[in-house]
């Protein structure tokens, strides 16, 4: 699926393992194993009021596929961590401008680690936040949830939010993937793909209804 007939950008689907069943990680990784990335909320209870999982879940992850492992830091500074989530198998991480001053810094600290650099902001925070570094990310997240949780629904002003991000960066001449979390599922995945996206994160829309490899076929059938 393509986000219209005149536009190349092949659409990535990246399963949120938060949503999935942690007594049995490596058969739910195995079951969305044709996805392209898996995707690895991380929450420190301060940055949102949620606490999720941390390294040794990543790197058991990692030791069980070889999906992209696609790391979403919802934590205060995290630059202190960037080396400790790549060491244990992050292959791409993204950090959020709100959680940091020093954003730029740690796009590049991402970077110089080997790893594709993400950023990423919540719902009620102007884009013109992000628009300094989009030079120099390989990933644009559009939160179209409040972070925290899974399981909510998609918040409608997301898709202006995603036309517009994917405007600037192709004003730009960027090939950095602008990636969609929070509430996509078969009934809105594909406006939110005509609207720019090329990556969407889907978790509870995938696991838990009726097995994680029938909810991505799902996924997939509504984007055709």
């Amino acid at each position: 699926m393509t986000p219209d007939a005149s536009d190349p950008r092949p659409v990535k689907l990246a399963p949120s393992l938060l949503s999935c069943d942690f007594t049995h990680l490596g058969d739910e990784l195995r079951a969305i194993q044709s996805a392209d990335w898996a995707h690895v909320d991380v929450m420190d209870g301060a940055f949102v009021p949620n606490i999720s999982f941390g390294l040794p879940i990543l790197a058991a992850a990692r030791r069980a596929s070889n999906l992209f492992m696609d790391v979403h830091l919802m934590i205060d500074r995290p630059e202190r961590y960037l080396r400790d989530f790549a060491d244990a198998g992050a292959d791409g991480i993204t950090v959020h401008v709100e959680a940091t001053p020093h954003v730029h810094r740690a796009v590049q600290q991402i970077r110089e680690l080997g790893k594709k650099a993400g950023v990423t902001l919540n719902p009620g925070t102007p884009l013109e936040a992000v628009r300094p570094v989009l030079a120099d990310v390989d990933l644009v997240l559009v939160m179209s949830v409040n972070p925290g949780f899974g399981g909510q629904k998609f918040i409608p002003q997301s898709l202006e939010r995603i036309r517009t991000l994917r405007r600037w960066l192709d004003e730009l001449g960027s090939p950095a993937e602008l990636q969609v979390d929070g509430g996509v599922s078969p009934t809105n995945a594909r406006a939110v793909v005509h609207a720019g996206a090329s990556v969407l994160v889907a978790g509870s829309s995938v696991f838990g209804q009726g097995g994680a490899a029938a909810g991505l076929e799902r996924l997939r059938e509504a984007l055709k």
